[in-house]
C-alpha cells in the first residue's frame, strides 16, 4: 500500500512504531506541573504596612486546611445503581436481534451485548441500534468479534480485511494502523462500541488451526508491532479494542470451543506468549482471558477465565513485568464453548469468573440472565461475592465504556 500521510509514533514497551494517518491522530501526554515560587521585596526603609481582616499579619500558628478530595465520577455514578443494576453492568450477553436487545435491556439493563454470527444482520444494517440505546438507562457497550480474515461479522456491510497473519505478512505496521482506523470507523456508524480484538496470541501454528491465521506471528516482536498498531486505528476511530486470549491460546494443546485447553507452563509463557501483554497493557485497552489450564498457575479443573491466581497475575502485573492493569477483564464466552461448559453452567461458570476477578462476564444468550442475576444477589448477600468488589468492576467498565 501506497503513502498514507503524516506520520505518527506510537510506541510500547521497547517498541516504536511509526504510523502514517491522513488524519490528525490525539497525541497522549503526560501532564507536567509547574510549580511557581512567590515572594516581595522588602527594604529596613519600607512604611509600616497598614493591616486590614483581609492582610493583617498574625503570629497564631495556622494548620493548613487540605484541599476536598477528588470526587471519582464513576464511583458516583455506581454508586447511584441498585445493586441489581450493579451487577448487570458485569454481564455481556449475545443476542438474536434487535427485539432481543431491546427487550434485555428493559428488564434487566445488562451492561452489554454482544453481536455474533446468529444476530439478525438488520440490527447493523438498517441502523438499529440507537433503539437498544434508547431502552438503556445506562448506554450498553455494543460488542463484536470483527478481527479479519475467517473471524468477520460485518465483511457483507464493510467488505472483507485479512486475517492478522496475512497482515503481517502483506502490510507494514502504519499500513495496520490505517487498516484498523478505516475499519473502525466503520464500526461506529453501525453502532458498535467494542472489538474483541486483535488477537495477541504468539504462533506459529498452521493457519486453519484454532488460533492460526488469527495470530499475527510466532515471533512476540511482531505480534506487539502489529497488534498494537491494529488497537491503535480502532481507538483513533472510537472503537475500545480488547486484546486476546490472556495468557496466550498461541501453543495451547487444542481448540477450547470442543474442549479442555492446556498451554505450556507458566515459566514458558513469561518467555513468548506473555510479552504482547507486557507491552500493550497499558495502552487503554480492554483484556479477554481465556478458558485456558496453564501449569503453574491454574489450578487443575479451574481455567484461567474462572481462576483467581490468573486474574492476579493480570491485574497486578506483578510476575511477568508488566505494569498494574487497570482497565477491564472480559471472560471468553462462558457458554458455548466446551472447555468451560464441561465444568460449570452458566450461573455456577459466571459467579466464578466474577469472584476470581473478572469484570465483565461474556455468553451467547439473554436467556439465563434473570437467574444469574437472582445467583448473584445471593452471592453478594452472603459474601461469596464482596459488594466493593462488585462496585470496583461496575466502576471500571463504566469507565471504559465512557457512561462516567
Amino acid at each position: 500500500m501506497g503513502d498514507r500521510g503524516s506520520t505518527v509514533a506510537w510506541t510500547t514497551v521497547g517498541v516504536m512504531m511509526t504510523f502514517r494517518s491522513p488524519v490528525p491522530v490525539l497525541a497522549m501526554v503526560l501532564g507536567v506541573g509547574f510549580i511557581a515560587g512567590c515572594g516581595s521585596d522588602s527594604s529596613p526603609e519600607a512604611a509600616p504596612v497598614a493591616t486590614s481582616s483581609a492582610t493583617a499579619p498574625t503570629t497564631e500558628s495556622t494548620t493548613p486546611v487540605p484541599p476536598p478530595a477528588p470526587v471519582d465520577a464513576c464511583a458516583t455514578f455506581v454508586g447511584s445503581l441498585t445493586e441489581r443494576q450493579r451487577l448487570a453492568q458485569l454481564l455481556t450477553v449475545g443476542v438474536t436481534g434487535t427485539a432481543d436487545a431491546v427487550d434485555i435491556m428493559s428488564t434487566e439493563q445488562v451492561g452489554g451485548i454482544f453481536i455474533g454470527s446468529w444476530t439478525d444482520s438488520s440490527t447493523l444494517a438498517y441502523g438499529q441500534v440507537p433503539q437498544i440505546n434508547d431502552a438503556a438507562a445506562v448506554p450498553p457497550m455494543v460488542t463484536i468479534d470483527e478481527e479479519g480474515g475467517r473471524v468477520s461479522r460485518v465483511e457483507d456491510l464493510l467488505g472483507a480485511d485479512p486475517s492478522a497473519r496475512e497482515t503481517a505478512r502483506t502490510m507494514t505496521p502504519d499500513e495496520t494502523y490505517q487498516m484498523a482506523l478505516e475499519r473502525g470507523l466503520g464500526l461506529k456508524e453501525l453502532g458498535i462500541t467494542v472489538d474483541y480484538a486483535p488477537v495477541v496470541d504468539v504462533s506459529g501454528q498452521p493457519d486453519d488451526s484454532v488460533i492460526g491465521d488469527r495470530s499475527y506471528s510466532e515471533d512476540p516482536q511482531q505480534v506487539i508491532a502489529y497488534a498494537g498498531a491494529y488497537a491503535a486505528g480502532l481507538r483513533q476511530a472510537g472503537i475500545q479494542p480488547v486484546i486476546k486470549h490472556f495468557p496466550g491460546h498461541g501453543s495451547g494443546s487444542g481448540d477450547s470451543h470442543t474442549g479442555a485447553v492446556t498451554t505450556p507452563p507458566l515459566e514458558q509463557l513469561r518467555q513468548s506468549d506473555l510479552l504482547p501483554y507486557q507491552a500493550l497493557s497499558d495502552t487503554g485497552v480492554g483484556i479477554m482471558v481465556g478458558h485456558l489450564d496453564v501449569p503453574g498457575l491454574t489450578e487443575p479443573g479451574v481455567p484461567a477465565s474462572i481462576s483467581p491466581a490468573a486474574m492476579t497475575l493480570l491485574r497486578e502485573g506483578v510476575g511477568y513485568g508488566a505494569a498494574p492493569f487497570t482497565g477491564p477483564i472480559f471472560t471468553d464466552d462462558l457458554s458455548g464453548m466446551a472447555a468451560i461448559t464441561d465444568r460449570l453452567g452458566i450461573v455456577a461458570a459466571v459467579e466464578a469468573a466474577l469472584v476470581a476477578g473478572a469484570d465483565v462476564a461474556l455468553w451467547l444468550t439473554t436467556d439465563d440472565v434473570p437467574a444469574v442475576l437472582d445467583n448473584l444477589e445471593e452471592a453478594v448477600a452472603t459474601g461469596r461475592l464482596p459488594a466493593a468488589q462488585v462496585d470496583e468492576s461496575a466502576a471500571t467498565v463504566a469507565r471504559f465504556k465512557g457512561a462516567c
